[in-house]
């Protein structure tokens, strides 16, 4: 997503330096050589300047923002080599999305954590994030693109939007950090259910039998009211919960996560997923799994009740402790009856 990002602010007059992490050798070698990256079907355009991760500092010189992509995986690396060692000066937009469980449950955004582990050093400094519906290789393609951008800092975040925003690539702005972060972060570990009914349906009558959108809704629909509860707990804005929806959707149908849910619904265990999609990041795997303990440590306090959240005990059980996918169905229905 970093990269994909180079199109529409190189698009919009602007220079563009794509630097690469230590593990992204092979990555900047090919766009040297290609202009293009690995896994885009589209060049970049000419002009956007290639470094590797050695040349970070003369990356960032005289730049008026850096946009952080790094997995999940590599928040902390993040922290510890970039934000650490960057001029708090220059404002950061990170597009990695996730959330961290502290001690009691209560669930942080990746930019608390990283201004919480700057200010341990001394550093202060803000840091704004993207979310919303948005596939990397559909913002390549040019396909209208809805996201939000979110900060503290109003006038940062409307600067970014005016160094980023085109005819296809269209942002809204919110000062509800939490709320964005944790709405685009929970659809992760919810569009992994659902994905699974997909797989249940090749399982159940073979992959000719095609999509068969009732299961499909039906977790859906129950994923909604999870993140809505959770959201909720987050105190959420409802426009943010409205962006999580969209990102649960373009996720279910166009992301990664798709992918191993459909493997599990299946009947694959856990680890032979993994075999199958080895060299895939499936951050959706750690969000399902964090947001799980968190609300576990929540309802261990009193302050959560997991009765609430079948998918989401769901959805761990199935990564941990090799339960079969085949969803708790009637868990899902409620009675409002007097």
């Amino acid at each position: 997503m970093g990269s994909a990002l180079a199109f529409p602010a190189f698009e919009n007059g602007h220079e563009v330096r794509l630097v690469g992490t230590p593990l992204d050798k092979e990555i900047i070698d090919a766009c040297k050589k290609t202009n293009q990256h690995p896994k885009f079907e589209i060049p970049f355009p000419e002009g956007v300047k290639y470094y590797y991760y050695e040349q970070w500092k003369e990356a960032v010189e005289g730049c008026d923002f850096v946009i952080g992509g790094v997995s999940s995986f590599g928040v902390d690396w993040f922290l510890e080599a970039i934000l650490s060692n960057l001029d708090p000066q220059i404002p950061v937009l990170s597009v990695t999305k996730g959330l961290i469980g502290l001690e009691d449950g209560t669930l942080i955004s990746y930019p608390d954590y990283w201004e919480r582990g700057l200010a341990a050093k001394g550093i202060q400094r803000e840091i704004c994030a993207i979310g919303g519906p948005c596939t990397s290789y559909e913002l390549v393609f040019h396909d209208q693109t809805e996201v939000a951008f979110c900060g503290r800092d109003t006038k940062t975040i409307k600067m970014m939007k005016e160094a980023m925003a085109t005819d296809y690539y269209h942002i809204s702005l919110t000062n509800d950090v939490v709320g964005l972060e944790s709405a685009v972060a929970l659809k992760n570990g919810y569009a992994l259910a659902v994905a699974m009914t997909i797989g249940l349906v090749n399982r159940h009558h073979g992959a000719e039998a095609g999509l068969h959108y009732n299961s499909q809704a039906a977790a859906f629909y129950q994923a909604v009211k999870e993140m809505r509860y959770l959201l909720e707990m987050q105190g959420a804005s409802r426009d943010c919960e409205n962006i999580g929806i969209g990102d649960l959707y373009v996720t279910v149908y166009g992301g990664r996560t798709r992918k191993v849910g459909i493997l599990l619904g299946e009947g694959k265990t856990y680890q032979e997923a993994m075999d199958i999609l080895a060299g895939v990041t499936l951050e959706s795997l750690v969000v399902a799994r964090r947001v799980y303990k968190a609300m576990e440590k929540k309802a261990e306090l009193g302050k959560a009740d997991l009765s609430m959240f079948p998918m989401l005990c769901h959805a761990a059980a199935v990564l941990d402790n090799g339960k079969d996918a085949e969803l708790p169905w009637e868990s899902f229905t409620f009675d409002q009856t007097n």
